[in-house]
Formats: C-alpha cells, structure tokens, sequence
C-alpha cells in the first residue's frame, strides 16, 4: 500500500489498485502534494524532470475531481501519448469512472491538444462540463508547431469556462514567474529523478579513433556486458539506418546463441509486415530484418506503422539491444532504457545544420534511466575531438535551457487560424475584439510585461492581426458585414478541419481553375500543401525516373523533390503497383505510400466539401472517385468490390476480376475459394455483395 497518510481513502484506493507498483511517492511527488495542491483550486504548474511519475499527479486532481462528481480532461501532444494513457487510465474503469477520448461520453477525458482546441471553439457546453484541465508536456507551449494551438486553446478555455482548474505538468522552466503570471498559478518545482543520471560528453580522440560511430559501438558493447539497452539519436533517417547497419556489423560476434533466436524472431515479425500487406519486402524492410538479427533496429518515419509498433514491443521486452532513430520520433513513445547516445548535436533546418536547443539534449538524456529497472542512467553526447567535447560540454552539460517563449506570431498559420477560430466562435466581432484576445495569449502577455516590447505591444499586435485578416478577406476566408467580422462557408469549412489555411488557399486556387478533373495533376497539387506527409527520397541515387513519370502523365517540374517522389508514388499506388515495386523504381521510403494515400484521401473529400461551398459541382463524383483510389490504392474498375466487400483487398479484387471479369453473379462459392487467399468466410462476403 502506498504509505501517504495526506491523500483521501477513495483516492488512495484507486491508485493502489491501478498503480500497484507504486510503493511509496518519491521525493519529488511528495514534496508536490505536500504543497497543498489537492486542496486548493488554483492552477498550479508541477515542474519536475523526465521520468520522476507527473502522471500520477495529474490523475490525483483528475480524481479528485471525479469523485466530486465533476469531469476532467487530460490533454496531451501526441496520438501515441493518448493511446498509452487511455489504455493505462483504463484502469480506473473497476472504481465505475468513465475513460475515453471526449468530455461529452466520459469522466476523464485524454485528448491531443487539437481536439481540446476543437472543444474551445465549437463544444463550450461540454468544456463548460470540464472542470479540471490536466496538461501534459506542457512545456510544449513553446514549441513551434504545436505549441500556438495549446497556447490558444488554454486562452480560450479560460475565457469561456473561468472556473476551470489547470495543472501543467512540465519539464523545468527556465521563466516560471512569467508562466505563472499568464496562468494566475503557483509552481511547484523538484529536482529529484528516480533513476539518478549520468551526463557525459565522449569524444572519438579518447577511443582513438576519427569515427563517432566507432564510440558508439564501444558504449554499446558495455551495455551488452551490463544486460541493458540503448537508444541512439541521429539527425536523419539515412544515418538511423547506416548506424544501425554499422553497429550491428560490429556486434555480431558478441552475441550469445539464445540472442541470436530471439533476434531472429524479431526480424523475421519485421519482414512478415509488407507480406501482409500484399507487398514483397522493400530494401529498407532487408536492412531492417538484417541489423533487427544481430540485435539493432533503426526508426523512422519511412517503415510501415507496424513494423515501428514491433519494434517498440520487442525493445521494451529486451529483443532488440539498441534502437537508432531520429529526434522527433522518440519524443511521444515511451521507450526508456539505461543508456542514450546522442551521436549528432545539430540537425538540418531550412537554413542548413543548426544545433539543437538544450532543451531537446534534456529531453533525450531524460529518456536515460528506467525506473522500474534501473539504479543509474547515462547519456552520453559524441564529439569528434577533445576541443569540441569541451565546447559541447559548457553548451549543453553545463548549459542553461532556452527561455520558453510563444511562437504564436511567428506561426503565420496558427495567427490565421486563431483569427477564423475566434470569429467562426462569433468571440471576436472585429479587431479590438481580437486584440483583446490575442493580448491574453502567452504571446500577449510575453510582450506586455517585456519592459522593451510594452511601449509597442498593442501597436505591433494590431498590425499582425491587421496583415492577417486583409489575407483572410481577401481569399474569401472571412467578410465584413454590418454586424461585425464573419466567417464565409469555405472559412466555417477550414476552421471545422484541422487543415493548414495555406492548404486550404492553395486547394481553392487549383479548383478556381480546374474544368475536368485530370487525377495526375490534382495529386501533385496536393503534395505541394503542407498537409500532406511526404515520401522521401532515400539516398543521392538518381531522381531521373521521377522525372521521366511526371513527364510520361504530363507534368514537368524544374526541381524533383520530395512533393515529387510523393505525386508519383500515389499515381503508382492507385495504378495498384506494390510499395516493393515503387521503391525499386524510384527509391523512395515507399512504407510510407498507404499513410501519404490515406490522407490524400481525406484532402480530396476536403477538396470536394470545397468545391461544394464555392458552387462548382460538375466534378463531385470525381472527388469521391480519386478518394476511393487512393484509400485503397485500385484502379476505378475494383472500386465496388474493394469497398463492398470489407478485408478483401486490392490484390484478391484484382484477381477475382482478373479470373472471372466484372460480372460475377455466375460465379460459385467453390469457384472463389479457388483464388489464393479467398477462404469460405470471404468467398460467402463476395457472394452476399454480388447478389445484393
């Protein structure tokens, strides 16, 4: 039981129950209930390091609030981070509360930041419900992408439901007093971590050797004697694969039999992934299985979703000595082992290399360390000589994290849709009314209270907004009336999705254009938006047959790049051709062809609502016909077969119609069962489809 004698029984209960490892709380958990945060109902900010357990005190108010009879949200940046917390806060289902992923069906809610964001701008009745707000990784409020939308969202949610309790849970804060006066909160601050960790700077002289890599095998072969794990961090998916390849290369001869079978297992679950999906194993899924047999696997945004999952379970399960990946990857997965390298200290922006923040080199040392397992964690950073050891230890050892401060102004897209939110909510009728709410932002509290920037806030806020809604009027987003700023139908369409107002724009563009649909060009319009996730080339091979594709259907483009690769993968894929075939013509990470396809998808039905609004419905059904194709990836000819007949498959369709042609109602049961694959559960689907 947990010795805690300040906590109600009812609570106590639930976490016992729910949490049975958890003995007794550490220092840290301690130190912040004994700050009195349970009973009072201010917002509080609990700033303690990676890994010290800040989920169970977000769920201590989250259940206090509960079984008051109240509901309560927590909100988190990243999908893999809410799936991981619904399944761990299914738990509490035993004690009759309800878990799920909205307000209006549950007592604690886990949400992204985006669908909370939702919930402010078209649900106030159900955030009106909510009266705690938990906030997870909330020193993501500094950060570019997502941290405007949090920003906003919070803004709003106090302006529409004041009495809404917030606790952020956060890494430290380096300007906590400038938080807490935009939170009107107390923080709380700990230094304790449960696994103490060690923080080194390495440099290749000392091994000598000239190669980092070289550095990093000798880490992990310690931790192969130590019978513990590593997790690599590198700048691009092309050094997570070449290091993992490397480093396995150097292991091999270290690894015991019993190793070997269980690795062997792991590749094997790796390669069985494509066949699965009717594909022949691309050679990224060879290299994977091959470095996944001595005991390493890479990881990146290039694999199947599946084969990222196996490799998570295996590691977690101790099949997989060392992970390489890239940064932004491992942020939402909770994968932490005893020992993280982090081999490349800068990464590539649009302005070439720059180093990361120190932040994120805390944040990936933080992975160090598991607290169930370990006593001791370490990060090591690589540096090539001694000299630039010294300097990356005074930078990033020894050095302060950045100031977190709101990049809503610098997101151009997120003042823009900031802008629709609060007019298509009908919270701001013209400019004062935006300025007043864009000055209760972070952004506007940062510059009010900067002793340098308060003599021009106002001013400087009233002409990025002014720039921002002359963009807006004049692309048709929002208009002026008599009453006040509104949104038009295609500005209701934009802030009821969760797509970029660039995209938006750019997809009304082309439609303004466009008398008869002509797929081809449509789907490289599409790749040129910033929402849809791109296919990347995989190394300096030529880009040549790129090329000649778009030439072949028609299109010509100056520089061939990943908007490129993209188009031609999805005419490939809707031209039913397999994720091996497009990687081998094109070299592309072609694993990542269903993902870019399933979201091009939705962007063509989002082009149809778009088109709807406008008043242009000659090409409808070509939307929903693009949009089926690419889902599936089939010709139009399958089209009926692959939606009406659930799990059949664009490769069984093909074959079916290959075998028996489009009209089937003569065919047999038996006569199906005859293809590959078609079983007498699937043959009778076919059946029930054809003679309905």
């Amino acid at each position: 039981m947990i010795k805690m004698e300040n906590l109600p029984d009812d609570i106590k209960t639930i976490i016992n129950s729910a949490y049975p490892y958890i003995e007794e709380f550490n220092p840290a958990q301690k130190a912040v209930i004994e700050s009195g945060y349970l009973d009072d109902n201010s917002n509080y900010i609990i700033c303690i390091p990676t890994a010290s357990g800040k989920t169970v005190l977000g769920v201590l108010p989250a259940l206090k609030t509960i079984l008051n009879g109240g509901k309560a949200v927590y909100a988190a940046p990243l999908l893999s981070i809410q799936n991981e917390k619904v399944k761990e806060f299914k738990a509490f289902e035993e004690h009759g509360i309800r878990v799920g992923k909205h307000p209006g069906s549950a007592d604690l809610s886990v949400m992204v930041f985006e669908s909370f964001d939702a919930l402010t701008r078209f649900s106030w009745d159900n955030l009106r419900d909510v009266d705690t707000l938990i906030i997870d990784e909330f020193h993501m409020i500094g950060e570019f992408t997502r941290g405007p939308t949090l920003e906003a969202a919070i803004t709003r949610a106090k302006i529409i439901n004041p009495s809404m309790r917030i606790i952020a849970l956060s890494a430290t804060l380096r300007n906590i007093e400038e938080i807490e006066g935009w939170l009107e909160g107390t923080c709380v601050e700990h230094d304790y971590r449960p696994v103490p960790l060690n923080k080194e700077v390495l440099d290749a002289e000392m091994f000598n050797t000239k190669n980092k890599n070289d550095v990093i095998v000798k880490v992990i072969e310690k931790a192969i004697k130590d019978k513990s794990q590593a997790l690599a961090f590198v700048s691009t998916r092309r050094f997570t694969e070449s290091l993992a390849t490397y480093v396995s290369g150097k292991i091999n001869k270290k690894i015991n039999v019993k190793q070997r079978e269980a690795f062997k297992e792991v590749a094997q679950k790796l390669l069985e992934v494509p066949k699965k999906k009717g594909s022949l194993p691309t050679s990224t899924c060879v290299k994977l299985a091959e470095a996944a047999e001595k005991g390493v696997a890479f990881h990146h945004a290039g694999l199947f979703n599946e084969q990222k999952e196996i490799i998570e379970d295996e590691f977690r399960k101790g099949n997989i000595l060392m992970i390489t990946a890239t940064p932004s990857l491992m942020y939402g997965v909770n994968l932490p082992s005893k020992t993280v390298v982090i081999r490349d200290h800068t990464r590539w922006t649009s302005n070439g290399p720059q180093p990361i923040p120190v932040f994120d080199y805390e944040q990936m040392s933080g992975r160090a360390g598991r607290p169930q397992y370990d006593d001791v964690g370490y990060s090591y950073l690589i540096a090539k000589t001694m000299d630039e050891a010294q300097n990356l230890q005074e930078y990033y050892v020894e050095g302060e994290i950045e100031l977190t401060n709101s990049k809503l102004v610098d997101n151009k897209d997120a003042i823009y849709r900031q802008i629709i939110a609060q007019i298509a909510s009908t919270l701001s009728k013209d400019l004062n009314d935006l300025t007043d709410f864009f000055s209760k932002t972070l952004y506007g509290y940062q510059m009010n209270n900067n002793p340098s920037m308060s003599f021009f806030a106002e001013e400087s806020l009233k002409y990025e907004l002014e720039n921002a809604l002359s963009f807006l009027l004049h692309n048709g987003i929002i208009r002026a009336t008599p009453e006040g700023l509104k949104t038009t139908e295609f500005g209701n369409l934009i802030a009821r999705s969760n797509y970029s107002v660039e995209t938006a724009v750019k997809i009304k563009e082309y439609l303004s254009t466009m008398t008869e649909m002509n797929t081809e060009e449509f789907i490289y319009a599409l790749a040129e938006t910033p929402d849809l996730p791109l296919i990347s080339f995989k190394g300096r091979k030529s880009k040549d047959p790129v090329r000649d594709k778009l030439s072949e259907v028609g299109l010509f483009a100056v520089d061939i790049g990943n908007p490129e690769a993209t188009t031609v993968s999805l005419i490939e894929w809707i031209g039913e051709r397999s994720e091996y075939e497009i990687e081998n013509k094109y070299n592309v990470y072609s694993a990542s062809t269903r993902r870019s396809a399933y979201e091009a998808s939705r962007l063509v039905r989002f082009a149809k609502n778009t088109a709807e609004v406008l008043g242009n419905y000659s090409n409808l059904r070509d939307f929903d016909i693009l949009s089926a194709r690419l889902y599936y990836g089939v010709k139009d000819d399958i089209i009926p077969l692959v939606v009406g007949v659930k799990r059949l498959g664009r490769k069984r369709a093909r074959n079916v119609v290959e075998i028996f042609g489009n009209d089937l109602r003569g065919v047999s049961e038996k006569e199906l069962q005859n293809i590959e694959g078609i079983g007498p559960k699937l043959a009778e689907k076919i059946k029930l489809f054809v003679d309905n």
